[in-house]
């Protein structure tokens, strides 16, 4: 989230990616959910609706409400 918002070091939304990658492979909802809004976005990765959709999906089936919303 460092990167991603800057605070405390500099905003680099690559290395957000990567570091919202690492931890949502391992299952961390948050982070899948961040990943998604990621390629949501095209922040760091190109713009991927179909994979936004998979990470806003693996988090929400853990009852992640901001990812149940999205996929919404």
């Amino acid at each position: 989230m460092m990167y991603a918002s800057g605070r405390g070091v500099i905003e680099d939304d690559s290395e957000a990616v990567r570091s919202y990658r690492a931890a949502a492979e391992q299952g961390h909802a948050d982070a899948q959910y961040k990943l998604g809004g990621m390629y949501d976005y095209g922040r760091g990765v190109p713009k991927d609706d179909t994979e936004a959709v998979r990470w806003y999906r693996m988090a929400a089936e853990q009852g992640h409400d901001r990812a149940q919303y999205s996929l919404g």
